[in-house]
């Protein structure tokens, strides 16, 4: 195993009790958003950049801390997953291999040229996030279908995005599955969930075995974030995805701006 990337400076007795509660707050947060209307990436991302972190390592301590809630989501899904089996292996070995991808260009591009990409990144997956519904009633409305070969190329640019960055990963496939003929929107979203499980895996593994990820910054997130997501659970019937949605693309659009 390689030597961790990890290189922030110790944080002074009073900075620590200030970094966990933000950084457990920014779980909570990327949590209830993950369980309500997704976009859990524009609140636990930044925070990771704001206590010190280096961005390549944020963005994979990032990936790890809200791997779960797209895991877990796969829970008591076994027949719709059953029933489209042959979609997900040929999805899921398109985006093993895209992702994989993904995360060896972020490695490689190193802090310097991820940190300049940042402010797009999140402008990107802001827009992804902000027309993501309106996307997926249009595709709904065609009738026709990619030839192979173009769907194929859809889904590895799209596992490289889930690899590199990831942010709006989720509306990318939803986007692709409604192409290609996935309905209704409830099996959509179990695939989504599954494809989307296996890029991040990928990703994950090959950051934890190039030392790219915070361990210790990662669980105090994962701990923020599982509690988040029991509290969207419980909320998830009472507030209106679409109200949480342009919090989210107010949050992110805040974010471009500032990195910018």
């Amino acid at each position: 195993m390689r030597k961790s990337r990890v290189t922030r400076r110790a944080p002074a007795g009073d900075e620590v009790a200030m970094e966990i509660l933000l950084l457990a707050g920014a779980g909570i947060a990327g949590g209830i958003c993950n369980a309500i209307a997704g976009g859990g990436t524009f609140f636990t991302f930044p925070a990771l950049i704001a206590v010190g972190i280096p961005p390549v390592v944020a963005n994979a301590t990032s990936a790890l801390s809200i791997w779960p809630g797209h895991a877990v989501s796969l829970l008591g899904t076994r027949r719709v997953l059953a029933a489209n089996a042959r979609r997900v292996r040929e999805g899921g070995a398109t985006f093993a291999v895209g992702s994989l991808v993904g995360a060896a260009l972020l490695i490689a591009s190193g802090d310097r040229v991820f940190g300049a990409a940042i402010p797009w990144l999140i402008l990107f997956a802001t827009a992804l996030f902000a027309g993501g519904p309106a996307l997926r009633r249009h595709l709904a409305r065609q009738r026709r279908t990619p030839p192979p070969a173009a769907i194929l190329a859809m889904e590895f640019a799209a596992a490289v995005y889930g690899g590199y960055f990831g942010a709006g990963l989720g509306i990318i496939l939803l986007a692709l599955l409604t192409v290609t003929g996935i309905e209704p929107p409830s099996v959509a979203n179990v695939l989504k969930n599954a494809l989307a499980t296996v890029a991040t895996s990928v990703a994950i593994l090959l950051f934890a075995l190039t030392g790219t990820i915070d361990w210790g910054a990662a669980a105090i997130v994962f701990a923020g974030a599982a509690a988040g997501g029991v509290i969207g659970g419980r909320l998830a019937a009472r507030v209106p995805a679409n109200a949480l949605r342009a919090i989210v693309v107010a949050v992110g659009l805040g974010l471009a701006w500032h990195y910018f």
